[in-house]
This record gives structure tokens, sequence and C-alpha cells, in this order.
């Protein structure tokens, strides 16, 4: 039932697990979603989209997952919809997937002010209110996990999409105070950084000073190898479940080569900065 959760929710059965996944009408959410229910756990699926997550709910069956309409931005309302969560789960959530996102392109002046705070706003905002939300949750389920999704815009504050960067950097600061700060609750906490990932954001985001949609660009012109090759939703959901059966790490790359593109930042920004000056702005 899209929207509303149902009271009591299913028989949990023993062992059963349990996700609560934002974003998840779409792209990495859904392909999250879809891959732990395939593998016996039991799915919150969230978003704004709400015809998205209908036809989630069809896919995946209603005795396996809930659905609710989620801004992640209000923390009123995802406070309501863990409630509803924790009436399906019996209170318990072993997995917190921070996914939501939106992008805005464009120089910075030229990005509406009320755009930037949004981004803002649902980018980092939402995953704060989120943590916030599911702490009473996750502390009673042992060896819990809050994941977020990153960027590879987080290795480097991309020019071009200043805020979409900033809110990513920040994701990638609390992850890391949160990896040691929840180990006192028996948690863990860890992010995907991913590069170019063939999700609806890449048509979605508009340049606002070109008018143009960078995405679908960079989609169309995706290198066959390397990394910035073209990845699949299914590639981050395959590093989510990575992440929860046994990983101790805190940061996560997709593809993999992305983590030498950070390990670059040792260089000195500088030298990634002057890279970006001569592609982006011509200079040398």
């Amino acid at each position: 039932m899209t929207g509303t959760e149902r009271p009591g929710g299913p028989d949990p059965g023993e062992g059963r697990k349990y996700i609560f996944v934002t974003g998840a009408a779409s792209g990495i959410g859904r392909a999250t979603a879809r891959l732990f229910v395939e593998r016996g756990w039991f799915a919150g699926a969230y978003d704004v989209d709400e015809e998205g997550l209908a036809s989630l709910e069809r896919e995946l069956g209603s005795d396996r997952c809930v659905t609710r309409r989620l801004d992640v931005g209000d923390k009123a309302d995802f406070d309501r919809a863990v409630a509803g969560f924790a009436e399906a789960s019996g209170g318990r959530m072993d997995l917190l997937f921070n996914n939501a996102g939106i992008g805005a392109g464009g120089w910075f002046e030229e990005v509406p002010y009320e755009v930037a705070l949004r981004v803002l706003q649902v980018n980092f905002v939402g995953v704060v209110n989120g943590v916030y939300a599911a702490l009473p949750l996750l502390r009673k389920t042992p060896d819990f996990l809050v994941f977020s999704t990153a960027s590879s815009a987080a290795i480097y504050g991309m020019p071009r999409t200043a805020m979409y960067a900033a809110s990513k950097f920040a994701v990638k600061g609390l992850t890391e105070a949160l990896s040691v700060e929840l180990a006192r609750l028996g948690g863990r906490a860890a992010d995907v950084l991913p590069a170019l990932v063939d999700t609806p954001i890449l048509d979605a985001t508009l340049d606002y000073s070109s008018g143009e949609r960078p995405g679908v660009a960079m989609r169309n012109s995706a290198t066959p190898e390397g990394a910035m090759r073209l990845m699949q939703p299914e590639d981050v959901a395959a590093c989510v479940w990575k992440a929860y059966e046994g990983g101790d790490r805190v940061h996560w790359y997709v593809p993999e080569e992305m983590e030498k593109v950070e390990a670059a930042r040792a260089g000195g920004v500088e030298i990634l900065r002057d890279q970006f000056k001569k592609t982006v702005l011509g200079s040398t």
C-alpha cells in the first residue's frame, strides 16, 4: 500500500533483516531495495515519487516491503516514516541507507539561492534527519549500519556543481565522524562515492547557466573503461550489500578506480584545481 504503512507489518520470521531506503523509487535506491529483498530482507522504500514507489511495491510484493512518500528534508515527516517502518519491522532496523539526492548545475552565482539550499536540504540535511530519526531503532539492532550515498564530487569540489559537491563533502565528513561514534552503540557507518551512474538524476539535473542537462552529455560521452565509465545502479547496490555483509571500510568507491583519484589528493589539491581550470575554464 503506497503512502501508508500496514499496521503490525509482516511476520518477521527467524533471522529476517530490515533495510530502510530513501530515494527508492528509481536508480540506486530501487536497485538496492530489489537486491536486498531478493536476498531475504524486508525493505522500507521511501521517495517523493509515489508512482515509482507503487511500481516497486508491485514488483517486490507487499509482503516483502512497505512504501511511503517521504520528503527527507522534513524531519517530522522522517520521524513519521520511521515510526511506520518500526511497526512493519517489529522495532528493528539493520541498515539505514540514506540515498535520496538531487543536483543543480551552473556557475555558483547563477544557481538560484532557493535551488542551492534545496540541494543542501535534501542531500545533507536529509541524511542528518535520517540518522536522528532512525537511531532509536538502529541502536536496538545488533551490528547496524548507517550507509549513505556521497559522490565522487566529494573527492574534489567539482566546478559548476558547487552546492552538490559541498553537500556530498558534508555527507562524507559526517560519515567519518559517525564511523567512530556509532561504534560505542554497536553499529557502523560508511558511504559510497560513485562516479558516473546511469540514474534519473542525470536526466533531471539542470544547468542553470546553460539551460542544458549536463548529465545527459556525461552519459553520452562516458568512456568505455576507467574511472569515468558508465556504471549501473546495480553496481552500487552490490556495494551496499558488500559493505553490510562484512566490509569494515568507511569509504567505498564505484568503480573501484575512483579510489586512485582520491589518492591523488595526497599530491595537493592544487594539482586537481589546475586540471579543472584547464578543462573547465580553458586556462593553462
